[in-house]
């Protein structure tokens, strides 16, 4: 897989990031961003050793950082042990190639880095597909870079335009690759599609979130089953379905891959079909962290999300997950708050504006602790139990 696997396997590599603050951009929002890149890097294996953050109106169009912040990136490199530098966005291929010619050293962007977490995280031959395709897709216009010691050589015998022709040659090799995965993954799909149209006419609820906010830990709540849950982005890749029963009345539950900020879209694109459950799901329950500081900002980049995978309104429960680890700020100013003290009732957090959502139905709870569970059963009993009597009007008395 070339560079796509840089970082799988890797024992605790020690790294920079860079970060550029540009645009409408707060510095409070530019300092979660390269939070969440830490957290990124510490999933992939690697420990962050400094982080270096740049105001600009826009990205340097050569080397993404201005030169005398490059200077400054590479003096620390070379006073300190590290082994690569991750940026918080895309790279162009010039970019990457200019930037790695400055520092020497391994250099990745915020994209690679996604796609290589999603490659450790892969574990059945459908997400592997598709990651590989992802992968494959992000690396073809980055080939030169591979290619770049050839420069530094003095020519001679075999070193006559090899460069080139050889980089030729491993597109040509790539491109082929590219067309059958995308043929197995179009196969796949099709199995996946049939398998869908099998579960019969349940009614279907899709978990849907921002990463690490705690949806595998609820499906296992709900299910009683087993699914991966653990604190690290990106845990569940493949879709788990699970039957569902809340008083006698049965569904399907399915627990989908996390959103996060800047996804890079040839992850959307080679994860369409898992992302096939939230199409075709008969409701949403969107799952927040309402300890993490920016739940708010999640709450719209998954808003934003599902709408580019499905334009249709579904039935919504936004499940408010920690409430246990909420800590409310007692000085901002909410009038139908009493409390003063940082953490807050059950009662108080429905006061909220957090409980006013419009268009959807809000619920409490903390799925570590199974706190206020059974309301959660009761709204999503609800829901269910309404599509349940549109779908099938004459089994009403059966509920």
């Amino acid at each position: 897989m070339g560079e796509g696997h840089v970082l799988v396997d890797a024992v605790e590599e020690n790294c920079v990031l860079v970060g550029v603050i540009s645009g409408e951009i707060t510095e409070s929002q530019a300092e979660e961003y390269i939070d969440e890149l830490e957290f990124l890097a510490l999933t992939a294996g690697a420990i962050t050793q400094k982080k270096f953050v740049q105001k600009l109106s826009l990205p340097n169009p050569k080397t993404y950082v201005g030169s005398g912040k490059l200077t400054e990136i590479k003096e620390y490199i070379e006073e300190h042990d590290i082994d690569l530098v991750i940026f918080d966005d895309e790279l162009s291929p010039s970019q990457l190639r200019n930037i790695e010619r400055s520092i020497e050293i391994k250099v990745l962007d915020r994209n690679n880095l996604i796609l290589d977490i999603f490659a450790s995280r892969a574990r059945t031959s459908h997400a592997k597909t598709q990651v590989e395709l992802a992968q494959l897709q992000y690396l073809l216009p980055r080939l030169t870079r591979l290619w770049t010691h050839l420069e530094r050589q003095k020519g001679g015998i075999g070193m006559r335009g090899p460069g080139e022709t050889q980089i030729e040659t491993d597109r040509r090799i790539i491109q082929k690759k590219i067309s059958l995965l995308q043929a197995k993954l179009k196969s796949i799909d099709k199995q996946m599609s049939v398998q869908r149209g099998n579960r019969g006419q349940l009614v279907r609820v899709a978990l849907v979130g921002y990463t690490n906010v705690g949806k595998s830990t609820l499906m296992n709540l709900l299910s009683k089953s087993d699914v991966f849950a653990e604190n690290k982005l990106f845990a569940t890749l493949d879709t788990t379905v699970r039957k569902v029963v809340i008083e006698n009345l049965p569904f399907l539950l399915a627990d989908t891959v996390g959103f996060i900020r800047k996804l890079p879209h040839q992850l959307v694109e080679s994860f369409k079909s898992t992302l096939d459950e939230v199409r075709e799901a008969d409701a949403l329950m969107h799952v927040l962290d309402i300890s993490h500081p920016n739940f708010e900002d999640h709450f719209e980049v998954v808003k934003e999300t599902l709408a580019e995978i499905d334009d249709t309104e579904k039935p919504t429960i936004v499940v408010f997950n920690k409430i246990d680890a909420y800590q409310h700020d007692p000085n901002l100013e909410d009038h139908e708050v009493d409390s003063e003290n940082a953490v807050m009732s059950l009662d108080e957090l429905k006061k909220t504006w957090m409980a006013k959502l419009p268009n959807a139905k809000c619920v409490f709870i903390s799925a570590q602790n199974k706190e206020n569970i059974e309301e959660l059963k009761s709204v999503l009993y609800g829901e269910v139990k309404e599509i349940f009597q549109v779908r099938y009007p004459y089994h009403n008395f059966l509920y």
